[in-house]
């Protein structure tokens, strides 16, 4: 199928019936801190969230949104998380979805709400009240970017995506945003994603769909090791295209499949771009694992390892760091066959320093902005790939001054 789709602007307010609008309410200084974003029409809704057994309490109430299989819209506060913020941070949340509806003329049932910011602080709900107000007023088809940028924290760029494909001949527009810099670990980040469609699609199957898209992207992507009280993914698909509703069984089920996860994988690949203090990105690859796992867990190791990341950022061709992570990621391995790769540049054959290893080659290939590590573990067939990026000493300055800003 190759890439049967084009790019457009507009990211979430890309695909029909979709408008969005952002405000500043004061959580956060001057920058937008609220966004919203609305369906003209009843949407499919489907959604991931967090593992964290910590959970904020937005994520609480998106679950139940989710279970019900039907949205309209989505509030959005930056610079606050809800999270241990108790049993008020419930009714805050609740309140938000309240409040939303009574200005949308909606049921709360038809709000989702997520918040993302410091945890342990009460919402200022006299200001979302009126952040709320301002962002309905503010409205627009093209309010994508405005959005984009209200939900940002740590981040310093926005995060959006748009293409266009054909669904039973008919144009269908699949529109995204995210944002997540910090705090960023596979099994979902300090992240929040937006994924939003005129596609119409059987609720079943769209959650099957983001849940597997979601595992191929927003779950391979670690910039820190640490996994968010907050995450949350979610999808509207409000039929707006008219094609006949999407399933496993529809003629354009794969293309629609390959475009959501180009959609997720792209804005996954985002985050790490713009992790904090990261000044590279570094895809990561296991391969020849006893199976899948064994492969995801190396390769874990080694993206999570602050002294593999400190390494990248000084440009140590160090490959002895990598060689352990692998050794203590707790896989099967064997000490004479395992083989380490930086790009097209062998360190180890056989366990050993590769003869032509030559540290002036990869010391290069560390320069780069973007490179590749390749471990083959020569045991089996398994194979996983984590994306990862540095830690420089912006990375400590921002993570040590994060609540006092």
């Amino acid at each position: 199928m190759g890439t049967a789709w084009t790019e457009s602007d507009g990211g979430v307010t890309a695909p029909v019936g979709f408008v969005a609008g952002a405000v500043n309410c004061g959580i956060r200084s001057e920058k937008p801190d609220v966004a919203l974003l609305l369906s003209d029409r009843d949407a499919v809704l489907a959604g991931t969230f967090t593992s964290n057994r910590l959970a904020a309490a937005p994520v609480a109430l998106c679950r139940e949104r989710v279970a019900l299989g039907v949205g309209r819209a989505v509030i959005v506060n930056s610079g606050n998380a809800n999270a241990a913020t108790g049993a008020q941070g419930r009714l805050d949340a609740d309140r938000m979805a309240v409040l939303t509806a009574e200005a949308l003329g909606l049921t709360s049932e038809a709000i989702c709400v997520c918040s993302t910011g410091t945890i342990g602080v009460p919402m200022p709900m006299d200001k979302l009240e009126v952040g709320i107000k301002g962002a309905v007023d503010a409205l627009s088809s093209d309010g994508g970017a405005a959005a984009a940028r209200a939900i940002m924290t740590t981040d310093l760029v926005p995060k959006e995506i748009a293409l266009e494909l054909e669904i039973d001949g008919k144009p269908v527009r699949i529109g995204g945003m995210a944002k997540g810099s910090g705090m960023i670990d596979p099994n979902m980040a300090t992240m929040l994603a937006y994924v939003t469609t005129d596609a119409a699609v059987d609720t079943t199957a769209l959650q099957d769909m983001l849940r597997e898209a979601v595992q191929d992207s927003f779950n391979r992507i670690t910039v820190d090791g640490d996994e968010s009280t907050n995450d949350t993914v979610l999808c509207l698909a409000n039929g707006a295209a008219g094609n006949t509703p999407l399933q496993p069984d529809h003629a354009d089920w794969p293309l629609f499949v390959q475009a959501v996860r180009e959609v997720c994988g792209r804005l996954a690949r985002m985050i790490v771009k713009d992790g904090e203090g990261a000044t590279k990105f570094v895809a990561v690859t296991v391969q020849g694992a006893a199976d899948d796992g064994d492969a995801r867990q190396a390769a874990r190791a080694i993206a999570n390892s602050m002294l593999v990341k400190t390494s990248w950022f000084g440009c140590d061709p160090n490959w002895g760091r990598i060689y352990d992570a692998v050794g203590y990621a707790g896989v099967q391995v064997d000490p004479d066959a395992i083989e380490i790769k930086l790009d097209d540049f062998v360190a180890v054959r056989d366990g050993l320093v590769a003869g032509g290893a030559d540290l002036k080659s990869l010391e290069a290939v560390l320069k780069q902005d973007e490179f590749t590590v390749l471990v083959d573990l020569h045991v089996g067939r398994g194979n996983d790939t984590v994306y990862t990026c540095d830690c420089s000493y912006e990375y400590v300055r921002i993570n040590s001054e994060y609540h006092v800003r």
